[in-house]
């Protein structure tokens, strides 16, 4: 009961985060609106309490919301359950189906992760302390391939998945047009897969944004060394943030 009561407190306060601030939807609309147009399929991995589902949704996508973590599942659905146009599904994504140990944050569920080195970087790291890992339950784990084969190719693919992104990158098999991947600079390696694995798919072209910012840090796009060495000359302090990537 205490762990609930925890794990609700967490998801009120990320809905106030993400849905209290006037200024984080318009902000959300005028990013995704160069990747997403009306009528396309976006899937959103790691959709938490489903912000980018409506900043999608306003832009007139129809949206796959893939979380795995049971509260939060059942926050998309009250959310946007009635919306025909969002599909919801309660898993993990990774490098092949089945299933998966996930570990649950009871006080931040927004960094519950499936990555066990995601844990071990954390620990003691500046930004993390206090960060506490205390359950682990089973999941059902699918693959992007899988979602496009259930559901159609999408034109854009959020994944935010605390350190699990490259194992979900392993996932898919051929390139959808662009997509976007969470790094944080306690897993700096993770980020340089997700970059080779983008790379080895074709994706050409890429940018990034530093936290919550939503600004792009380049004025142009750059390719994949070039990243790759803006991501290794980032200060510790500067967090984590998302790469995007599209193929020209």
């Amino acid at each position: 009961m205490l762990d609930a009561l925890r794990t609700v407190r967490g998801i009120v306060r990320s809905l106030r985060i993400y849905y209290g601030d006037r200024r984080h939807g318009p902000a959300l609309d005028l990013l995704y609106r160069q990747f997403v147009r009306p009528g396309d399929l976006v899937f959103d991995i790691g959709a938490h309490v489903g912000d980018r589902v409506a900043a999608f949704r306003r832009l007139g996508a129809r949206v796959v919301a893939v979380e795995p973590q049971l509260a939060l599942v059942k926050t998309l659905r009250l959310l946007y359950g009635r919306d025909p146009h969002v599909t919801i599904e309660a898993s993990a994504v990774g490098r092949r189906a089945g299933s998966i140990a996930f570990n649950l944050n009871p006080d931040n569920p927004t960094v519950a992760t499936a990555s066990p080195d995601f844990i071990a970087a954390a620990a003691n790291a500046s930004g993390w302390q206090g960060q506490a890992w205390e359950k682990q339950i089973s999941v059902v784990l699918t693959t992007i391939d899988a979602l496009i084969a259930r559901h159609g190719m999408p034109a854009f693919i959020k994944i935010d998945v605390e350190g699990f992104e490259a194992e979900a990158l392993a996932g898919l098999s051929a390139p959808v047009p662009a997509l976007s991947f969470e790094f944080t600079l306690i897993q700096r390696g993770v980020a340089r897969a997700c970059v080779q694995q983008c790379r080895a798919l074709g994706y050409a072209r890429f940018n990034a944004i530093l936290g919550e910012s939503r600004t792009f840090a380049h004025v142009g796009w750059i390719d994949g060394d070039a990243i790759v060495r803006w991501l290794d000359a980032l200060p510790p302090e500067a967090n984590s943030g998302d790469v995007y990537a599209r193929l020209s």
